[in-house]
């Protein structure tokens, strides 16, 4: 359906749904199970749409897909309903829809990591590669989809390289360590606990794995999405049933979650540092709204972080991380642009292939009528050349008198344009055109 589209860009589709554009009950449902990118791939490759791909993440769940088939968007709400057990009209209530050069801005910065929870985190561009790769391998990306996949990896590292943005994340990260040896000193002595899951929170276990933390355990209120995450970050994963006896062993707490509701409420703080007879524990807040009750900061022995406290410790102000995310979204505008602008380009490359064929064939037919010196031989190029130009021209003047004075203008326009007939300056020739 999709692979001969004329105009990809007009033709590009995105649908799906994030964990700050769903409402409560939805967001529980859709991802309080992981969606599966395989099972959902797969639902799209036994459809009519045969140039998409699917990102599935722990905050988010997107199909992008080319296709001027008007029953495109519905057929996708269609595989997110199959695959999450949503309503289709709940889905599409709640989830972000976009076309065209919108839908084009939604890719680029989803893979630059300008749409996460917290913007610059490292991993969504990892997942968007997985997810592309997975639905290269089932024959689901075609000769639309596969150029703009293309722009949007070289428009994320354009963010990475040129701006502060990959460095917030990794600045967090370091401000959280750092805090963590404060409190703990040799971490490979700590045990830590993930409270949620969320992209910021896997990224923060996976510095504290590597930084040697000796046994790192994933709870979750869905058993499934804590296996799933505890499978991605090598490490264990624990009933939610239990969440108060892994936080009196805790040394470490990341909270991620994000519902609304305290994960760890100041009672459950008390409870699990009399437990651990006052050892201390750290906590980092990494959810968005707050995970931890702020008042367990005030019992003796508990430390409370959010990312707002580590980059300020970062010596990173909201001020710089604004200025960071500018210039990214900056970058994203200017490859949007660029990648249109060569979009068009390629567009009209027949029209330009037939137009020099067009004129080889005049030359070839005038050449081959006999001998004829270089003033007689020219002199008959250009009046066959110009001969059906006149034509249209002066048959666009008198529809004009049926249909008002606009068209032939703009045509004639057009044609002093093209020729530099306005006085302009020609553009310079390059040598392969001499």
């Amino acid at each position: 359906m999709t692979g001969a589209d004329p105009d990809p860009i007009a033709n590009l589709i995105s649908a799906g749904l994030t964990l700050d554009s769903a409402g409560p009950e939805l967001r529980d449902l859709v991802f309080g199970c992981e969606p599966d990118l395989t099972r959902l791939l797969h639902r799209l490759r036994v459809s009519s749409l045969d140039d998409a791909v699917a990102i599935s993440t722990c905050e988010r769940i997107e199909i992008f897909a080319v296709s001027a088939a008007p029953e495109a968007a519905g057929i996708m709400f269609d595989i997110l309903a199959g695959e999450t057990g949503a309503a289709t009209g709940a889905l599409q209530e709640q989830s972000r829809r976009l076309h065209g050069g919108q839908a084009l801005n939604r890719l680029f910065a989803v893979t630059a990591g300008l749409e996460s929870q917290v913007p610059g985190e490292p991993q969504i561009l990892g997942q968007v590669k997985e997810s592309h790769r997975q639905a290269a391998a089932l024959g689901l990306v075609g000769p639309g989809l596969e150029p703009m996949l293309q722009a949007a990896y070289q428009t994320a590292k354009r963010v990475r390289n040129e701006t502060d943005i990959g460095h917030y994340t990794v600045s967090i990260a370091a401000s959280a360590l750092m805090v963590a040896r404060d409190v703990h000193g040799d971490l490979r002595r700590c045990t830590a606990v993930v409270i949620g899951l969320g992209e910021m929170a896997e990224f923060l276990a996976s510095e504290l794995k590597a930084a040697g933390a000796g046994d790192i355990a994933v709870l979750h209120p869905t058993l499934a999405r804590a296996r799933a995450a505890a499978h991605r970050l090598s490490c264990h994963f624990r009933p939610w049933e239990e969440l108060d006896q892994a936080l009196a062993g805790a040394d470490i707490v990341v909270g991620a979650l994000g519902t609304g509701q305290f994960s760890v409420t100041r009672n459950q703080g008390e409870a699990a540092l009399r437990a651990r007879r006052r050892a201390p524990m750290y906590f980092i807040d990494s959810a968005v709204p707050h995970d931890i009750d702020p008042a367990v900061n005030d019992l003796d022995g508990a430390f409370v972080y959010d990312l707002e406290d580590l980059e300020r410790i970062a010596l990173r102000g909201r001020a710089s991380r604004e200025n960071a995310l500018e210039a990214a979204r900056d970058i994203v505008a200017q490859e949007l642009a660029d990648y249109s602008r060569q979009h068009a380009a390629r567009g009209v490359a027949p029209t330009v292939v037939a137009l020099r064929q067009h004129f080889e064939a005049v030359r070839a037919e005038i050449l081959a009528g006999g001998n004829l010196d270089a003033d007689e031989a020219t002199r008959r190029l250009i009046n066959r050349l110009l001969h059906d130009p006149t034509v249209v021209l002066k048959a666009s003047a008198a529809a004009s008198r049926q249909t008002g004075p606009h068209a032939p203008f703009k045509l004639e326009a057009t044609l002093k344009r093209l020729f530099h007939l306005d006085g302009g300056e020609p553009e310079p020739t390059k040598k392969e055109d001499k």
